[in-house]
């Protein structure tokens, strides 16, 4: 049973779009930081199935070994070693090629992505401060939320240390296209599978815009208000989780998910694998903000191209216009955290 459940997600995880193991190819360390949370372990899980990740590090403050040992067991090639503590931290990070975080508090309900800030700020930037010191070549994959301000906490962190390379720092927003790919599909009747939504903005409320007049397949069934439900179920995605978990958890399986995507992803671009097109939260001259999500191009330096929206219907230019106070709002709180701390 569990050869058949490791074969099945593998053979998943393929049609997805990750690469299989093939003769030659480079090496990669991959760490996560947090991988003892809800997160981090699914997260480790599927990390360790991608047949590109050749050694995995797994670091959190507490149940690490734990973790690893159980992960370990699993019949796939990456090698995979569990660091606990401050004093372990250098030795998880040193040498990687990747390093995604999803360290820090979840969300409960009533409560806002805002509404971590002050403890999962605290948390990003010890872990970046460690990241320039020992691995700062690293492309960095940024979880914790709330991503519209740890992101930019993370480059004034790099900044500081004379080790920020724009190309390299992430913003995860995967988990906003995925959703938007799941409920286009159903509404529109169309199979899943074959389904592509452009997710520009940040991550948090209103600052998620799907355009979904750049959905593929295209769809004429669906009503200017079954767009607008759809919009406002994308951007209220993760509150939906939260309040079905009733207070005992938040989207921590499907961000896993979505995280192994894009991490697979950027593997991918380190490799060379040519046309890795993602939606993510990066530094921008899209818009008139310094950090903005659309579509990138991923290559051997992390960034090659930032993408431009392409053509907006008039109710997503409104939403464009809608979410820039508030992102830009939560890039700056973010910024003055890092530079005051």
């Amino acid at each position: 049973m569990r050869s058949s459940l490791l074969r099945s997600a593998s053979q998943h995880l393929r049609r997805r779009g990750y690469a299989s193991a093939a003769g030659g190819q480079p090496e990669r360390k991959v760490a996560i930081l947090g991988a003892a949370g809800g997160i981090g372990q699914p997260l480790a899980l599927l990390m360790k199935l991608n047949p590109l990740v050749s050694s995995l590090s797994l670091y959190d403050i507490a149940a690490t070994p734990g973790v690893a040992a159980d992960v370990s067991h699993i019949n796939s090639p990456a090698l995979v070693k569990g660091f606990v503590g401050d004093d372990q931290l250098g030795e998880a990070l040193e040498g990687a090629d990747l390093v995604i975080i999803p360290a820090g508090v979840p969300r409960k309900p009533g409560m806002t992505r805002d509404d971590l800030f002050k403890i999962n700020a605290g948390i990003v930037k010890g872990l970046c401060t460690a990241i320039s010191k020992y691995c700062p070549n690293a492309l960095v994959n940024m979880i914790s939320n709330p991503v519209n301000s740890t992101v930019p906490i993370a480059a004034e962190v790099f900044k500081k240390a004379g080790t920020y390379d724009e190309k390299k720092l992430f913003g995860v927003t995967t988990l906003d296209v995925v959703r938007a790919k799941t409920f286009y599909a159903g509404k529109a009747n169309v199979p899943v599978t074959g389904v592509n939504v452009p997710v520009v903005g940040g991550h948090a409320g209103i600052t998620i815009l799907p355009l979904f007049s750049q959905a593929t397949p295209s769809s004429n069934a669906l009503s200017h208000e079954d767009l607008k439900a759809l919009t406002k179920r994308t951007q209220d995605g993760g509150t939906e989780v939260v309040e079905a978990k009733a207070g005992k958890g938040s989207a921590t399986l499907s961000m896993a998910y979505a995280g192994a995507v894009f991490g697979d992803a950027c593997l991918k671009g380190l490799n060379g694998v040519p046309d890795i097109i993602e939606c993510s939260f990066v530094q921008s001259t899209v818009t008139d903000l310094p950090f903005f999500a659309s579509k990138v191009r991923l290559g051997k330096n992390g960034v090659e191209e930032v993408i431009g929206l392409g053509e907006l219907s008039a109710f997503e230019k409104e939403g464009l216009e809608s979410l820039k106070g508030e992102l830009m709002s939560s890039i700056e709180k973010g910024i003055k955290f890092a530079q005051e701390n």
